[in-house]
């Protein structure tokens, strides 16, 4: 019986790597970082585009689809992509193109597409059986030369084909379509701009290398999107943005007036924001008007055709047509604020932010770069001829020699390379030339050719051994794309316009349509709120949910802003008119704002401008604020009050000139407001001084009226001798006088 061998034990340092597991992941997934970065969101500064848009034009110019030539489907391009150059899938590949032929999408359209290709409403392309492409001019302008060494070639995911690092680029295509992606710790929103402005930009650059960034923007005025709309960003803001390559830009939607008759009249709106789809921005104005947020609009319906119009109709005609838009504005997506984090590939492949000038120095680098290469080699191609047609002329010198050596001779080329001196070049080609071409034209014509090619060899030469002269040949291509793109042409013109938003108060406009009728605010020790119409008299008598009862009772108006302060130092604003009714049991605070369970209110009050009010933390910490700080219409609420891991104890209305405060250490301190700093947010400055516990209460009182404190049957006690617990603030202060409340507070609540 055989015994069974062993395997052989794997050799020393086999497949089989140990290392730690934290050096494994940081290498993997600092791969994956780099190739998200380099390989699929960011583009790259000088051709403005990323390998997947560059693959498909690429792929498209091998395929012969040009803008006079028919086109093919669709998925004949992406399945020459997805096969040759990008290892990825087709759905993402084939979205990348459609996207490169949506006039919505892409300021200057590289792909010329036939079929449905989506539409402003946010509606999907077709399959891509279904659709054809072929490119525009503006691709072509971006591949002209590529066939010329303009760009280095690498070889393809599989090595078996070649693809272009990057595009020659004619036009500045990174700021003139724009671009956005997100990767792993960098994301990047480039907004597209008119062409023609960059490239009248870059020829300024070119006469004037020293040129600010102030000064470019005499030429670009700024983004111009494929939607049109109207940029309201001001100016100042704009060339920070452009300076330092971050910022935002506001833009919204334009809009006109028009006469219904009788007095009436409705806007019509004919231009969305950029990257607005239209057909939810009609769903968010529906919403708006059916939850009674917009009390100004009376009406929303789309009419659009091929071109938009939408018909926004007033809730009333005594309703001013600028105050109705301006407050859609803050409602809606009729204005949005686009980002700009210009953040891209250099020249090296090194992911860096830029500004305006910067990227369009990139541009004009790469530019001279393909300049150059395509210079040297036409030259190249240039000296070959010129050396072929130097020995042809030879032929026509000594035409019977030639013909003697070619017919009677057994090795032609050797003799002729020998009784000429010519190359082997300039031999294969007398040999290979025939008959008919030994006439006398053609010799007239070899000899005209020589002179012109000799002509442009010299000019090829003094542009290589010239930066003037290479600057200025960038210029005039510039030029020549404005052919194509200036704004003359059919895609050149500006879409987008720049105005300064009108002077109205959009606020105090809703606030006029809203009735002003008292009620009073009634919230819950459980958080739920409601509001009763009138005073109410007595609150004691209000129901409310099992286990639960009255925290605040508060008189307002339906035009006020109540504010509520939250012990993590919060302030949150609601409308009182949009409050739920006092008919049921209300509504939970924290449906409508984010306010954690463990968070509780301290304080609910009506806004009034200007008026100040004492903020303290348990810690002891303190500082007067305007109230005008507090009001911010967010869910997330303000924080104003930084309590430090404590929590806020005091959110008293400012109405006296000193303080009276205690601690729960039973020790009293008063000294005057007036040590107190007003401030819009933050922990303030020492109120009172404890070894343990913390800020218990506080009140506020004039001198003049005296001090005191309420006592548990709700009588006020008066404290004459209050002067004595005078003291300077942050001190720790004296115990509270004999009689004062047991606990420890200047007033029961």
């Amino acid at each position: 019986m055989n015994e069974r061998v062993p395997p052989p034990a794997p050799d020393e340092g086999g497949r089989i790597l140990e290392e730690s597991l934290n050096d494994a992941l940081s290498r993997r997934y600092l791969a994956y970082a780099l190739s998200t970065i380099t390989q699929r969101a960011l583009p790259d500064v000088r051709d403005g585009l990323k390998p997947v848009h560059r693959r498909l034009l690429y792929a498209m110019r091998l395929l012969k689809l040009d803008p006079r030539t028919s086109a093919k489907k669709s998925a004949r391009v992406v399945g020459d992509v997805i096969g040759k150059y990008h290892p990825h899938g087709d759905v993402a590949v084939y979205d990348a193109l459609v996207r490169l032929a949506q006039d919505f999408a892409q300021r200057y359209p590289l792909i010329d597409g036939q079929g449905n290709f989506g539409n402003i409403d946010g509606d999907n392309a077709a399959a891509m059986r279904y659709t054809e492409c072929r490119m525009t001019d503006a691709a072509q302008l971006l591949l002209d030369g590529i066939d010329e060494d303009a760009v280095d070639l690498r070889p393809t995911y599989d090595g078996e084909e070649e693809e272009p690092v990057v595009l020659p680029a004619g036009f500045p295509n990174l700021l003139a379509n724009g671009s956005s992606g997100i990767a792993v710790g960098m994301a990047t929103s480039i907004p597209p701009h008119n062409a023609a402005e960059l490239i009248d930009a870059c020829l300024l650059l070119l006469k004037a290398p020293r040129t600010t960034t102030a000064e470019l923007m005499g030429l670009v005025q700024g983004p111009d999107f494929p939607t049109g709309g109207v940029i309201v960003e001001p100016a100042a803001s704009l060339l920070e943005t452009y300076e330092t390559g971050r910022g935002g830009v506001r833009v919204r939607a334009r809009w006109s007036r028009e006469d219904t008759g009788r007095g009436g009249w409705r806007a019509v709106v004919t231009e969305v924001p950029y990257q607005v789809k239209k057909a939810d921005l009609v769903e968010q104005l529906a919403s708006l008007l059916e939850n009674k947020k917009a009390p100004l609009l009376g009406d929303v319906r789309d009419e659009s055709a091929e071109d938009i119009r939408l018909i926004i109709e007033p809730r009333a005609r005594n309703v001013e047509p600028e105050v109705l838009m301006e407050s859609l504005f803050r409602l809606s997506d009729l204005e949005t604020r686009f980002p700009v984090n210009m953040n891209v590939l250099n020249a090296r492949g090194a992911p860096v932010v830029m500004g305006l000038k910067s990227a369009l120095v990139a541009f004009l680098d790469h530019r001279r770069e393909v300049l150059l290469r395509r210079t040297r080699f036409r030259l190249e191609k240039i000296e070959a001829r010129l050396h072929i047609l130097e020995g042809l002329l030879i032929v026509f010198l000594n035409l019977d020699e030639v013909i003697r050596i070619v017919r009677f001779e057994d090795e032609p080329k050797a003799k002729l390379i020998a009784a000429f001196a010519l190359s082997d070049i300039q031999a294969e080609a007398i040999l290979n030339t025939r008959l008919r071409q030994l006439a006398r034209l053609e010799e007239m014509e070899l000899r005209r050719e020589h002179e012109s090619l000799s002509a442009e060899r010299d000019g090829l030469q003094a542009v290589l051994a010239s930066d003037a002269e290479q600057w200025k040949r960038v210029g005039q291509g510039l030029r020549e794309a404005l052919k194509i793109l200036g704004p003359k042409t059919a895609v050149g013109a500006r879409r987008s316009t720049f105005e300064a938003p009108p002077a109205i108060d959009a606020g105090a406009a809703l606030e006029a349509m809203v009735a002003r009728e008292p009620i009073t605010v009634i919230v819950s020790e459980r958080g739920w709120i409601r509001a009763a119409k009138g005073r109410i008299e007595d609150p004691h008598a209000l129901a409310f949910k099992e286990g639960d009862r009255l925290a605040f009772a508060v008189p307002c108006e339906t035009t006020d802003k109540l504010l509520l302060f939250a012990s993590d130092g919060r302030f949150f604003t609601l409308a009182c008119d949009k409050l739920p009714s006092a008919r049921g049991q209300g509504e939970p605070l924290r449906l409508m704002i984010d306010l954690d369970d463990k968070v509780a209110i301290l304080a609910v009050f009506p806004h009034k401008p200007g008026r100040l009010r004492l903020l303290a933390s348990r810690g002891g910490y303190g500082f007067l604020m305007n109230e005008d700080e507090a009001v911010a219409f967010r869910k997330a609420g303000k924080q104003v009050l930084n309590i430090d891991g404590e929590a806020a104890a005091l959110c008293l209305e400012a109405t006296g000139d000193h303080l009276s405060i205690i601690g729960d250490n039973g020790k009293i301190l008063i000294f005057p407001v007036s040590e107190l700093p007003t401030m819009a947010r933050g922990k303030g400055v020492k109120l009172q001084s404890y070894r343990e516990g913390g800020l218990r209460d506080g009140v506020l009182f004039n001198a003049a009226d005296g001090a005191g404190w309420v006592d548990g049957s709700g009588r006020r006690r008066a404290w004459p001798e209050w002067r004595d617990w005078l003291g300077r603030r942050a001190s720790a202060g004296r115990l509270a006088p004999r009689g004062f409340a047991a606990n420890r507070r200047f007033s029961p609540g």
